[in-house]
This record gives structure tokens, C-alpha cells and sequence, in this order.
């Protein structure tokens, strides 16, 4: 497969479909498939992502999972629930084995849940509510909230679980901290319970999986090895599957959408995605890390954010970049999440540029300013081509943004938030967030809008550090809130709040499209995970 990469790198375009003619003869439960960028680590809690989590749900497992139609269903728990409003009971599913054979119990389900919930860990947003984690007995676990929180379960099908005994033996019980680089045995080594085991683990090259012969559930798929391989170059990946050297390619940019369409051997399966992208603002600084104006930040005057936000044409966005697939919005959460609010889905009219000048003029600012952008370019669809538009419109107001594009490890570790809950090197940044583990919007308040607290953990991605105290009491309060009228109008207040305040900027919906060859079938769900075991290979 590397000399296959090196092959593909090396050809134009052009020939390239020359010279790879037809595709080599595979085992026919073989299945080859490639993505932009790695998945940056083995270990689940190293990056709250959902490329990697998605990929690490192959191996291991949570308690509880999503099924089909991103229902709840059993996994490693066969019953949970309520036995106070703060208490949870977690029953667990006995006869699981690790992919070394040894037995998984509460030990490991506590264990995990501590790990994940502490050190660098950057899950630790899922854990706000918890106050305390015990082992009752082998197969039941409890868990203590400070206050009710009806929404713990769903939160926790983002959290796979690890084994006590492995983690301990290769000095793996504590989560290396992406923002520091930081590496330990897990980052390149898995063991979990699920439907695939790592045989191999080349960071940069291929990751080679193997169905579990142990495995507690019964497999839908056929596969009898799976070989992932990152493929920066989109042109290159599309050569690749025409060829028939990849059976699937993840993330099609949209310019090469109509052209696979057109061949009869491939199939493109799309649909809206649960994820906004969005631009942020450093609100938190007193100075800018990256910008010409010293001693104060401009994006803590709402006039820059919204002549910021007023100046980029979204649908322009759509048109040029997107190709048409991508669907704009004006909220932090998309169609389909509980407490979507759809008539407050509406983008303020944009600004001329003298209007926009006008605003920052007010602001302080008569000839603009310089900061610098953060934007990954193997993360989202088009991202860099979405950044590189953005710093274009903002040049017609007077502002210079110098754009830093990097690959997804790199950007990742520079903009987030560090385990401390200190902030991240950026000043204006993209983004992408999916509430995917409660399909709820109180996720994306918990997460991305509410002030940042150590203690807590609320606030764990909201990079930007914005602060608004009303918001915080709102989201605080839905959290346990279970009259659905009280708190479908707290949300619409909260929602408000954050969109009259041009605390982001959301920019689309992004679609979800993928590629196979036509003998593959697999299941896309619209938070787009990647569900090995339910991969067909005819």
C-alpha cells in the first residue's frame, strides 16, 4: 500500500489513470480506504474529534452506542438508568473479553471513565455533572451527579472504554495531552473490546485493522482485514479509487463530486451533515496574540464581530468554494439537533464595504487592522479554500488577515484549549462542531459558549473564551431542566443571546460525501462516523 501512496504522489493526474490501469487482483474482503488526513492518535480520549473518535469506535467501545438511525442502543451496557434524579446505574453486558482475551468488568468501566474525565484528556466536557464513579459490583456501576442530568447517558456514547490491566502494564493510565505534543503507550498501541483489533500502526502511512474473532456481538460486515491510508492530495485519492486501488475514499471534496458520478464503477452516497463550521474570535485576551494593534483586542468591541461577520458572504461561500454543497446558517447547530431554532436561522444582510469600514471606524479602528487566522487543511471540506475566501472579503474591509493553514495535528494543538482550561495560540480561527453525543443543543452551550471553568469543565472547546453571564444561568439551568416547554424557552432566550452578541460566526451545514467502488455497500450516518462493522466487501 506505501508503494501504491509513493505511486500516486509521484503521477499527474492525467497519468496516472494511465498508468495504473486495472486495478491488481485483492482478497474480496479486503477493504482499502483512504482519508485527507491520519487519525492523529490511538488512544479515544486524546482528542475530542470526530474523525478520530470514529475511527477508535472500530476498536473500542461505550457503553452504550448509536445505532442505524443514531438511536441509543446497547453496547458494553446491556441497561442503564435512574434510580434518583443524581444517580445512574450502568448494568454491564457479562462474557466481554479485551482483544488479549482478558475479562471486562466495573473495574475497567471506572478506570476508564476516571482516565478519560482527567489528566490531558479532551473529553473531560462530558464528565460535568459527575460527582462521583463507584464499582457496586463486577457488572454494575453507579455514578453520582451534582445536580440531574437527564442527558448523562447519551453523553457517554462518545466515551469508549479501556482496559485497567493493559493501561497499567505499558504506564498508559493517564491521557496524553494533544496541546502539548505529549505521547505515551496508547498513542500508537490499542486494545479494546470491539468488532476490530490494530495489527498495525504506521503514523503518516497505513493503520491495518483485523476483525475480532471474540467479539460479543454478531458482525454485519465480511471483512477480513482493513488498510487505512491518509492521502493529503484530493486529486490523488480520486485517482486512486478510479483506479481501484482504494475501495472508498472519506470526504469528497465537491469539485470531484459530478466527475466520480460519471463512472459507472463508482457510487457517491451525500447527504446534510449534523456539523456547523464556523469561524471564532479570540473574545478572552486583553491583547491579540497575533495582530498589530497592541495593548487592547478588537474583537472584544461587538462592532468588529459583527463587521466581521456581515462582511462574508456565505452563499457566495456555497456557490465558489462549495459547489453548491454546503447549507448556510445563521446557528451554532443544525437542522435536526434537539433545540434547533428555526425561524432564529437567519443571517443579518450583509454589509458594503464602506458600511462595514464605517462600523470599525466606530470601533476604533478607521484603517482597519492585521491578526493572524488559524484554519486546518485536511480537516473539514475545503477548509483552507473556505479560509482563503475569508481573508479575500475581509481585504475589501480593510483588514489583512494572514492566514496559517496547517494539517489537522498541528492546528489542533495550537488553537485549543490547554488541559488547564488556558487558551489556546489563536486569535480568529475555523472550526467545526457536531453536538454527536446527545444530538442536543445543550452540548454545543456547554461546550462552545459557556465561560471556561476548570472546575467545572464547561467551556472546553469554546476556544474563543467568550463570557456571557446570562447564558451560563441558562445553559445551566436546561441541563436539568425536563419541562419541555421551560426549557425549549430557555434555549430560544440562550440561542438569542449568543446570536445578537455575534459571539461566532457559523458559516454552513456541511454535506456529508463519500465515494466507493461499486461492489462495497456501508452505512453513512449524518454525523459521519464510519461504522466498519457494517462494510460489505461483494
Amino acid at each position: 500500500m506505501k508503494a501504491d501512496i509513493r505511486r500516486w504522489a509521484l503521477a499527474g493526474v492525467a497519468a496516472l489513470a494511465l498508468s495504473l490501469g486495472a486495478a491488481p487482483a485483492v482478497d474480496a474482503k479486503t477493504f482499502k480506504w483512504a482519508n485527507a488526513g491520519d487519525v492523529s492518535s490511538m488512544d479515544p480520549y486524546y482528542r475530542n474529534e470526530t474523525f478520530l473518535l470514529a475511527f477508535l469506535e472500530n476498536i473500542y467501545e461505550p457503553l452504550m452506542r448509536r445505532d442505524e438511525s443514531l438511536g441509543l442502543e446497547p453496547a458494553l451496557a446491556t441497561k442503564w438508568g435512574q434510580v434518583s434524579p443524581t444517580t445512574w446505574f450502568f448494568d454491564l453486558r457479562s462474557g466481554v473479553k479485551f482483544h488479549d482475551g482478558s475479562p471486562f468488568s466495573a473495574d475497567d468501566v471506572v478506570f476508564s471513565l476516571n482516565r478519560a474525565s482527567s489528566g490531558g484528556s479532551n473529553m473531560k466536557g462530558y464528565f460535568t455533572s459527575v460527582k462521583a464513579i463507584r464499582k457496586v459490583n463486577d457488572l454494575r456501576v453507579e455514578v453520582d451527579t451534582a445536580y440531574p442530568d437527564p442527558l448523562l447517558a447519551s453523553k457517554w456514547a462518545a466515551i469508549s472504554m479501556m482496559s485497567k490491566a493493559w493501561a497499567e502494564k505499558n504506564n498508559a493510565t493517564v491521557a496524553a495531552d494533544a496541546t502539548k505534543n505529549e505521547e505515551n503507550f496508547a498513542t500508537r498501541n490499542a486494545m479494546g473490546t470491539g468488532p476490530f483489533m490494530l495489527k498495525e500502526r504506521r503514523a503518516g502511512e497505513k493503520t491495518i485493522l483485523v476483525p475480532n474473532p471474540s467479539w460479543w456481538d454478531k458482525p454485519k460486515h465480511n471483512l477480513t482485514e482493513v488498510i487505512f491510508t491518509p492521502v493529503a492530495n484530493p486529486a490523488t485519492r480520486v485517482a486512486a479509487l478510479k483506479a481501484g486501488d482504494i475501495d472508498m475514499m472519506y470526504e469528497v471534496p465537491p469539485q470531484d463530486t459530478d466527475n466520480l458520478k460519471k463512472d459507472p464503477n463508482i457510487k457517491v452516497i451525500e447527504g446534510p451533515e449534523t456539523r456547523i463550521v464556523y469561524l471564532g474570535f479570540d473574545h478572552e485576551r486583553k491583547e491579540l496574540l497575533e495582530s498589530n494593534i497592541k495593548g487592547k483586542n478588537p474583537f472584544q468591541d461587538k462592532r468588529v464581530r459583527e463587521a466581521f461577520y456581515r462582511s462574508i458572504d456565505v452563499e457566495a461561500i456555497k456557490r465558489t468554494v462549495m459547489r453548491g454543497q454546503s447549507f448556510p446558517t445563521a446557528l451554532m447547530v443544525a437542522p435536526g439537533i434537539n433545540g434547533y431554532v428555526k425561524d432564529l436561522d437567519k443571517r443579518p444582510s450583509l454589509l458594503k464595504p464602506e458600511e462595514a469600514k464605517k462600523l470599525l471606524a466606530e470601533a476604533g479602528y478607521p484603517n482597519g487592522f492585521e491578526v493572524g487566522m488559524d484554519c486546518p487543511n485536511d480537516r473539514y471540506v475545503n477548509d483552507e479554500k473556505i479560509c482563503q475566501a475569508v481573508v479575500a472579503m475581509l481585504a475589501r474591509i480593510g483588514v489583512k488577515v494572514n492566514l496559517l493553514a496547517q494539517t489537522r495535528s498541528k492546528y489542533f494543538t495550537k488553537i485549543l484549549r490547554k488541559a488547564d482550561f488556558g487558551p489556546g495560540d489563536t486569535s480568529f480561527y475555523m472550526l467545526g462542531w457536531s453536538p454527536a453525543a446527545t444530538y442536543d443543543v445543550h452540548n454545543v452551550f456547554e461546550s462552545l459558549l459557556q465561560t471556561p471553568n476548570k472546575d467545572t469543565k464547561k467551556g472546553s472547546f469554546n476556544v474563543s473564551g467568550y463570557s456571557n453571564k446570562k447564558l451560563d444561568e441558562l445553559a445551566d439551568k436546561m441541563e436539568g431542566e425536563s419541562d419541555k416547554a421551560k426549557r425549549d424557552a430557555m434555549i430560544r432566550e440562550a440561542t438569542k443571546l449568543y446570536t445578537e452578541d455575534y459571539a461566532y460566526i457559523p458559516l454552513h451545514q456541511q454535506a456529508v460525501i463519500w465515494a466507493a467502488r461499486k461492489n462495497i455497500t456501508l452505512h453513512q450516518p449524518a454525523d459521519n462516523r464510519f461504522p466498519l462493522r457494517f462494510v460489505q466487501v461483494k
